[in-house]
């Protein structure tokens, strides 16, 4: 049985409000979704050793709705996040993103990237978020209105590495959309595997979006994963944007380019069209 369910644990604190402290000041280009004609807001997912809280959004009317698990950045599930579960309502997807840290800690509240990472991300085994994914669609399934053939999943730095892993782990999901995803790294206990370990195998279609100016993911280790890729036949593609840094979607943030954005998230709508998610 994994470590993490050999005792159950209780979570005292909701989603963040807002956004986190560390992402603080929010940038003046931040989008906002509003949830008119959406069914939005918390929920709590039955996991193996508890339940953990996450955000859903779908539309408020209809039913068998295509499932996308949206998997957050090392900040949480704070507002962008929340706000990125309503752009997928709006089309017409349940989006769910489980709070993947809700065992090691609250990092809104944290203001410090650097404590973030060490105190709370650094703790989070693949195995417990892998584990967590696949209680997300099964709530989707029998809590809510999704439809279990039609899987989609994406997400944003530590979230893009486990779009990779999870893709992996669940053949059931139609595509994964990646957001600059660390690539490679070194095997550790908590962390065993990483995207490149397990790319030649992969069976899901995944499109990877990265930065050429991202200055924690080289542009080496890109091209290396592109190479590993082409050793599979996933059909899996990784889109690299020369001028845009790590977080570019990230429209709260002074990272954020409109133009790189705005064209990963028309390529990631085609791409679950394309794959059959939609």
């Amino acid at each position: 049985m994994p470590d993490f369910t050999r005792r159950k644990f209780i979570i005292t604190s909701a989603l963040a409000a807002g956004f986190a402290l560390a992402v603080h000041p929010i940038s003046a280009e931040v989008i906002t979704t509003d949830s008119e004609s959406l069914v939005a807001g918390e929920v709590m997912i039955p996991v193996t050793d508890g339940e953990i809280p996450a955000y859903r959004a779908m539309p408020a009317t209809g039913e068998n709705f295509p499932i996308v698990l949206v998997v957050q950045e090392i900040f949480g599930v704070h507002e962008h996040i929340q706000d990125v579960c309503r752009r997928f309502a709006k089309l017409g997807y349940l989006a769910i993103a489980p709070q993947m840290f809700a065992r090691q800690g609250d990092v809104s509240q944290l203001s410090d990237v650097q404590e973030i990472i060490s105190k709370v991300v650094s703790k989070v085994p693949d195995e417990q978020a892998l584990s967590d994914l696949d209680a997300a669609v099964a709530w989707a399934k029998t809590s809510s209105k999704g439809n279990p053939d039609k899987i989609g999943i994406t997400g944003f730095c530590w979230g893009g590495r486990m779009v990779w892993l999870y893709t992996a782990h669940n053949p059931n999901v139609k595509a994964g959309v990646a957001w600059y995803g660390r690539l490679v790294g070194e095997s550790k206990p908590l962390t065993p595997q990483h995207p490149i370990d397990i790319a030649a195998d992969l069976k899901v279609p995944v499109l990877g979006l990265y930065g050429g100016s991202d200055q924690g993911i080289p542009n080496e280790t890109v091209e290396q994963m592109q190479e590993a890729l082409k050793a599979g036949n996933s059909g899996s593609e990784i889109i690299l944007y020369p001028d845009a840094p790590h977080a570019f979607f990230a429209d709260y943030r002074p990272s954020y380019r409109q133009e790189a954005a705005e064209d990963g998230w028309q390529r990631l709508q085609a791409w679950f069209k394309q794959h059959g998610v939609a």
